[in-house]
């Protein structure tokens, strides 16, 4: 299934139905007074997160989405029924922004969330609401109210811990594959992966978390070189990202640390927020380098390109090093998390009595 993280569309709630200006005709009851119905509210437009969707896909091509207008009111005191409200279920991690604001409307955090995109209509007041002690034949009725219309964008981005960052054929899928369960595309030429993977990582029982594999970035992002900055979104809910390196490309005259330098560059250019994130070296395809090699190999690479933070050197093919990164990630991703405990006063101890 193709991978669609943006769609634009439009949403239109129903209208309200009319109220009705009727009188009381029955035999042998000359003065039967007003009996005119209210109209019956429009159907509203509703956003619920859905953990069974991964992708906009829906919204591609099904641009338009109406509710139904309410029934209007009829004589002998019948309100119109109101229409049934339209759910348009969206993966978690959702943003809906109206275009014409350019407002955020709500962000689908939870499954189960549902955001209130359009309210229908209310129905209109038959005469039989002006109903008074000095008003006893009131011929007054008004339309419904319209429902609200909009057209909205939605924008996906993943719910990960963890992001992985680097050049093509860096080994991020590879990285993925090796530590969770997640099957992506893995191949010897650049830009295998061509849509974010999430891999969901098992460390004990009640202990995981979830990574994210983007396509890779390349100097010249910015400009729309590779596949730009279409899939960095993915990474800005992350807690902590993986910035893989390959120390054994197929070139030798590449230069991992020049290469390094223009991942971060790039990611500066895009948010200084994610430039900001908590960052960690991952040193992989060790497997490729002579033993006698990788101290000395590693040990220039790290000089050069200036680094003071974590790093971490693995094989993903080979799974070497791969179980201190995952402990590593799940120590700091658990203390990042914050646990909001509610006091319930009912179990507070009672003041001694004196």
């Amino acid at each position: 299934m193709k991978f669609v993280d943006e769609a634009t569309i439009d949403v239109a709630a129903g209208n309200g139905g009319a109220g009705c200006a009727s009188f009381r005709r029955e035999k042998f009851i000359p003065f039967g007074g007003p009996d005119g119905g209210d109209g019956g509210k429009g159907g509203s437009v509703w956003a619920e997160a859905d953990r069974n969707l991964n992708t906009l896909i829906d919204y591609r091509y099904a641009r338009r989405h109406e509710a139904r207008n309410g029934e209007a009111g009829r004589g002998s005191d019948c309100f119109g029924a109101a229409a049934d409200d339209i759910v348009l279920r969206m993966p978690v991690g959702t943003i809906i922004t109206d275009l014409e604001t350019e407002t955020v409307i709500g962000e689908l955090l939870e499954p189960g969330q549902r955001i209130l995109l359009c309210k229908g209509g209310d129905g209109g007041f038959g005469n039989l609401h002006f109903k008074t002690s000095t008003n006893r034949a009131p011929r007054q009725k008004t339309p419904g109210w319209p429902g609200e219309v909009k057209k909205v964008r939605l924008e996906l981005r993943v719910l990960a811990d963890v992001g992985l960052l680097g050049q093509p054929n860096a080994g991020k899928s590879t990285l993925i594959t090796a530590i969770s369960n997640a099957k992506p595309k893995i191949a010897d030429y650049p830009f295998t992966t061509l849509h974010p993977n999430l891999g969901v990582v098992r460390v004990g029982p009640e202990k995981s978390f979830v990574v994210a594999d983007i396509p890779g970035l390349i100097e010249g992002a910015a400009e729309g070189a590779g596949l730009g900055h279409q899939f960095l979104r993915h990474l800005q809910r992350t807690r902590l990202l993986l910035h893989v390196v390959d120390l054994a490309p197929f070139d030798p005259e590449v230069d991992p640390v020049k290469e390094a330098k223009a991942i971060v560059a790039e990611l500066k250019k895009y948010d200084a927020e994610l430039h900001a994130k908590p960052r960690w070296l991952v040193l992989n395809k060790l497997d490729m380098v002579p033993e006698e090699e990788r101290a000395a190999r590693v040990k220039d690479f790290i000089k050069r390109y200036k680094w003071k933070g974590p790093v971490f050197e693995i094989s993903a093919l080979t799974r070497e090093g791969c179980q201190p990164l995952i402990h590593a990630i799940y120590d700091h991703v658990a203390a990042e998390q914050r646990v909001i405990e509610e006091r319930d006063v009912r179990f507070d101890s009672p003041d001694p009595i004196e």
